[in-house]
């Protein structure tokens, strides 16, 4: 069981780190995404930067040997984001982003999910 569920996080996760990363490159499609990194003091300069940071994660969490770094950069990022929304004072955001941040937590402790040997 304890598994299943580390698998089905490290996919959530490495999906939504691909999507993030997605995302973050397209802002200037989405209006919203533009308003919220406004809002949150992210400069244009630095978005490249957050995509990078995304792609990076998402890779890292596939490799056995960087599954920790992986899990401990996304942690790190995720209360960035939260920082970042207190400053703003955008309350709501950095709640939300709570369950997000217990995840690679998690993961940390269910270890990864694949073993070769």
């Amino acid at each position: 069981m304890k598994n299943i569920i580390s698998v089905v996080l490290l996919l959530i996760s490495v999906a939504l780190s691909f999507k993030h990363a997605w995302d973050t490159l397209h802002y200037k499609d989405n209006p919203e995404s533009v308003k919220m990194m406004e809002s949150l003091g992210i400069s244009e300069m630095f978005i490249p930067y957050l995509a990078g940071i995304a792609i990076a994660v998402g890779v890292l969490l596939l490799i056995p040997g960087t599954f920790f770094l992986g899990n401990m950069l996304n942690a790190v990022l995720i209360v960035i984001i939260m920082g970042l929304a207190l400053r703003a004072g955008n309350y709501r955001m950095a709640l939300m982003e709570i369950p997000f941040l217990v995840i690679p937590l998690v993961m940390i402790w269910l270890k990864y999910p694949f073993k070769f040997k």
